[in-house]
């Protein structure tokens, strides 16, 4: 039943415009094509509300000219990485048959990534630009949304466990694991032994908390009754806090629950919503020098079919 009533709402809800006026303002880019394949994650509607897969499918090396993203060919899905500038073909750089989300070292020289096997997912390291040699680096059955520290110390991930997920730290050093938070889609502090992350409400809406590790105090950022909030991204200047929200589309004659793109600064100041279009956009990620938003969406599609899009970022 929740599937007729979600086909119905798509069926309503049109893609194909690049934008809508309350975007006007942001330019908007697509980077990939139809044939790049895009993986687009799920977002599941009911009358309960609106639930949606934060792993993160997107990364931009750090010389800001390739572009790496999850792509489903051959009904596996692996990391492809494509020149931003010359918009040419990928390079595939996995070779898996279930990657589910990844990120680029500091350095650019590796990627981590969480890959699905049966019901099992753990974290792999690869070489970021050249052979299919893999080091898995976990053996627990549900590790999810790797990503470095800054000082190459070590990957946080997010982990399922029977009391809920949480936030754990693989040490690079000795292959050390601890716990580190209650939460997920971890989102390190650079200059600073502190975490963004995501939280639970008591009403079932996800929050954006900053965790200090060290002096262990922690702060909400983000948060709203009605709605729910992941995948925070720190900007490249340490200023802004970028993420996925929920959001809601009164279309006339129905209601329509929604994914967009949010930002504001690190103490939760200036909250803006960037984006508004009745398609999902997901899996932000900013360009190296913050002037851009890279992200996925089925928007400019008459047809649904997701890609991989940039819009600039104009806030100060």
């Amino acid at each position: 039943m929740q599937l007729a009533a979600t086909v119905s709402i798509a069926q309503t809800v049109d893609y194909s415009v690049v934008s809508v006026n309350e975007e006007s303002g942001a330019n908007f880019t697509r980077v990939t094509s139809d044939n790049d394949y895009v993986c687009m994650p799920k977002v599941k509607r009911s009358a309960r509300g609106l639930d949606w897969l934060s792993n993160r499918i997107l990364d931009v090396s750090v010389d800001g000219s390739r572009l790496a993203y999850l792509s489903d060919r051959g009904n596996t899905t692996n990391i492809f990485i494509k020149d931003i500038d010359r918009m040419g073909s990928s390079v595939q750089r996995t070779n898996r048959q279930n990657v589910l989300d990844f990120s680029y070292s500091p350095d650019g020289k590796k990627i981590c990534f969480s890959e699905m096997v049966g019901k099992t997912t753990r974290l792999f390291i690869t070489d970021a630009s050249k052979g299919y040699m893999c080091r898995q680096i976990t053996t627990n059955d549900a590790d999810y949304t790797p990503v470095y520290s800054y000082d190459m110390g070590n990957i946080y991930f997010s982990r399922r466990e029977k009391q809920g997920m949480s936030v754990w730290s693989y040490n690079m050093k000795d292959n050390f694991l601890s716990n580190v938070t209650g939460g997920m889609n971890p989102c390190p502090v650079k200059g600073e032994r502190a975490i963004y992350c995501v939280r639970p409400s008591g009403n079932g809406r996800n929050e954006i908390w900053k965790v200090n590790y060290e002096t262990g105090v922690e702060e909400c950022v983000v948060a709203d009754a009605e709605h729910s909030f992941t995948s925070p991204i720190l900007s490249p200047n340490g200023r802004w806090l970028l993420f996925v929200g929920s959001s809601t589309i009164n279309g006339g004659k129905f209601t329509y629950q929604n994914t967009d793109l949010f930002a504001c600064r690190i103490d939760g100041s200036g909250f803006t919503q960037l984006t508004y279009h009745a398609a999902d956009d997901l899996s932000p990620v900013w360009s190296r020098d913050g002037k851009y938003i890279y992200f996925v969406s089925q928007r400019g599609s008459s047809t649904g079919t997701a890609n991989v899009w940039r819009m600039n970022f104009n806030l100060q």
